[in-house]
């Protein structure tokens, strides 16, 4: 146990007690108990908590898909503590050590990375795949209930997303909030714009591999706001429908 008396997480009742009992037999150095007795005691200690632990761990790994944050917390407990990012080369080779230029080294190398290499320009996009969804089906109708549905599917044990607005506040307002972002969405499929504030992201750059000072040596993970993600679930059911009635579409091949 912690200064603060704070129990980790895997000590129940019943490793308390046995902790109590190997401590009521510590008097065996003074005689008072034999040593055998308090063997016994606390090689029974020592199996009891080998055993919780393994349990606790099976316990966490069976509930990761639907309760996350027990797991990341018991993980972030044995982490010995964050570590900054070592010092990084920008490309003239020279060595970036203050925390804000390496922040805006790794932006701009992640930007360059998902709008130069990836991104198609406006007048140069793949033919048909969206144009063509609106051709044929017409444009899109966003349902309120379809929105409503996903709202309750919000995952609320997340963290605070950059807008400051909790997902758990957005799941328990779905009834009231389904309506206008019916309305937003539908807007911005027509307009293929989208709010300033869906455009922010909490980024974490994560090392891959090979060498830390390289800034092409991470990748970024980024945590968007809980409605930017809700809109992101139709544009992958349009592009998935897209594909599904290209001629030799397969399912399992296409990893959609």
């Amino acid at each position: 146990m912690s200064q603060q008396g704070k129990c980790p997480a895997w000590i129940g009742n019943k490793v308390l007690k046995e902790l109590n009992k190997k401590r009521t037999y510590h008097p065996w150095k003074e005689g008072q108990v034999s040593l055998e007795v308090f063997k016994a005691i606390a090689k029974a200690c020592g199996e009891k908590i080998k055993d919780t632990k393994a349990q606790f761990k099976l316990k966490l790994a069976m509930l990761v898909k639907g309760k996350k944050k027990g797991f990341y917390k018991y993980i972030n407990g044995k982490r010995k503590g964050k570590t900054n990012i070592c010092s990084l080369l920008d490309e003239r080779g020279n060595t970036v050590t203050a925390d804000e230029e390496k922040a805006e080294l790794l932006n701009t190398y992640f930007a360059s990375v998902f709008s130069g290499k990836m991104a198609y320009p406006q007048d140069n996009s793949p033919p048909g795949l969206v144009d063509g969804a609106r051709e044929q089906n017409g444009p899109l109708v966003i349902q309120e209930e379809a929105v409503r549905e996903l709202l309750s599917c919000l995952d609320v044990h997340k963290s605070l997303d950059p807008d400051g607005i909790h997902s758990r506040v957005m799941r328990e307002l779905g009834d009231e909030l389904a309506k206008l972002f019916s309305i937003i969405y539908q807007q911005s499929w027509l307009t293929g714009e989208v709010p300033d504030d869906w455009k922010l992201a909490n980024v974490t750059p994560i090392h891959k591999n090979s060498g830390k000072e390289n800034p092409g040596n991470y990748r970024p993970v980024s945590l968007t706001s809980a409605p930017s993600k809700v809109m992101e679930q139709f544009i992958l059911s349009v592009i998935t429908q897209h594909f599904r009635r290209r001629p030799g579409y397969q399912t399992q091949g296409a990893g959609v």
